[in-house]
């Protein structure tokens, strides 16, 4: 399965027909450079802005242009009020080191950026009708200088509602489930709903930690379906779930299932233990680690990992390690403001871990491409927090909270785009 755009540039999605993951990949590649126009800046006041660099990828389906520049510019489409073999947009205040053009990729044939009165204009010849589905600017920040203003070029084609999604297919507790056996009954993303997958830790004949009279592989399906019935009562979501019943899935299925369902975001469920602290409470979260990014990295260019079926374009490895790096540090990112934003909401609900932010290696954290937390609701070696965990209640209530903190993650999201 090829890799995704990173999260935090992923585009509109179309339902029913929709694109597969195995039709396009970003291909970040450097089509043009040039230098800062500071004459040009100057007599147009501060806060102008200087086109750095262009970059485009994609395909015939989808493609993304990235114009790179040292300030933040809001762009306008002109005249696009249908589908069209040539796209324009103006950046105003925006100064380029002369006139700049390029060969496309993917849906743009060829691309054009011509400096005019003080502003840019972009001029964008497809080799289907298009139109821009989404554009916005992202600000520096994790080692990048420079701001990126990003245009997802979509083709004009038509889509159809999907049909629902056969039933589960039978399982039995410590029966080991294939992605061959569950890929089925992955809902397709409808339009303008994003995707998110549940996994429910443990299942079958692996019951997790052990409280008093409880195990953990029963608390997380209980919590996994209190979030799924709150997500799914807002009609703003598509819930995909690793389990729905007690069965095993192994780790690498969990994440496989995430990557299929081309999911928006994956919270994995589960009750933290210390037997020799029963002392010891509270909730925290978990992204991924330094040597689990090496991990991804190594199984990527070594083709010997399981979730390693990922077509990277380029023909030498220099260019490939970068576009992974690239990938791989945007989901990391939107990984870590869905674990503050969870931290903030849920630490109403119950108390956190003093650090409750934590990161590992851990398998179902390890897709490159979407954003993924693993979330400890209590110690199930806690009374009072296995209480908690037991209570129909305070399921409900985490569930709130933990939907909540979605909701404003994709908020957070949707105002991104608008930019």
């Amino acid at each position: 399965m090829p890799l995704r755009l990173p999260r935090l540039f992923h585009p509109l999605r179309q339902s029913g027909a929709r694109y597969s993951r195995t039709g396009w990949i970003v291909a970040a590649v450097v089509v043009a450079s040039a230098g800062m126009a500071a004459a040009a800046m100057a007599a147009q006041g501060a806060e102008s802005a200087a086109v750095l660099k262009v970059r485009l990828g994609g395909d015939l389906a989808r493609t993304r242009i990235v114009i790179e520049l040292d300030h933040g510019v809001q762009g306008k489409p002109l005249g696009q009020n249908s589908a069209s073999r040539r796209l324009s947009l103006a950046l105003p205040r925006t100064a380029t080191p002369g006139d700049m053009a390029g060969q496309g990729a993917g849906l743009v044939k060829a691309w054009t950026l011509e400096g005019a009165g003080g502003s840019a204009r972009l001029s964008l010849d497809l080799a289907r009708a298009g139109v821009v589905k989404r554009r916005f600017l992202l600000p520096p920040g994790d080692g990048i200088s420079v701001y990126r203003y990003v245009i997802d070029v979509e083709a004009a084609e038509g889509t159809v509602n999907a049909p629902p999604p056969p039933p589960p297919p039978p399982s039995t507790p410590g029966t080991p489930v294939r992605i061959a056996d569950i890929e089925d009954t992955i809902r397709p993303a409808q339009a303008a709903r994003k995707v998110v997958v549940i996994d429910a830790g443990h299942g079958g004949h692996d019951p997790g930690s052990l409280g008093q009279g409880a195990r953990e592989k029963d608390l997380t399906l209980a919590a996994a379906h209190a979030l799924r019935d709150r997500l799914e009562q807002t009609g703003r979501y598509t819930v995909v779930m690793t389990r729905d019943t007690d069965v095993f899935i192994p780790l690498e299925t969990r994440v496989q299932i995430a990557r299929r369902a081309n999911a928006d975001l994956f919270i994995s469920l589960h009750a933290d233990s210390q037997g020799t602290r029963p002392d010891i409470s509270g909730a925290s979260v978990y992204t991924l680690s330094e040597k689990g990014t090496d991990r991804v990295a190594r199984g990527v260019f070594g083709h010997s990992d399981w979730f390693m079926n990922v077509d990277l374009p380029g023909q030498d490895s220099a260019t490939r390690r970068i576009l992974l790096d690239l990938t791989q540090r945007q989901t990391k990112n939107r990984s870590a403001t869905f674990a503050e934003i969870l931290l903030d909401r849920v630490g109403e609900k119950v108390t956190l871990l003093r650090n409750s932010h934590r990161d590992a290696g851990l398998m179902v954290l390890l897709a490159p491409d979407v954003p993924a937390v693993l979330l400890e609701m209590g110690f199930i070696t806690n009374p009072d927090d296995l209480e908690r965990l037991t209570s129909l209640d305070h399921r409900r209530s985490l569930a709130a909270a933990a939907a909540s903190a979605i909701d404003a993650y994709f908020a957070q999201e949707s105002r991104y785009a608008m930019r």
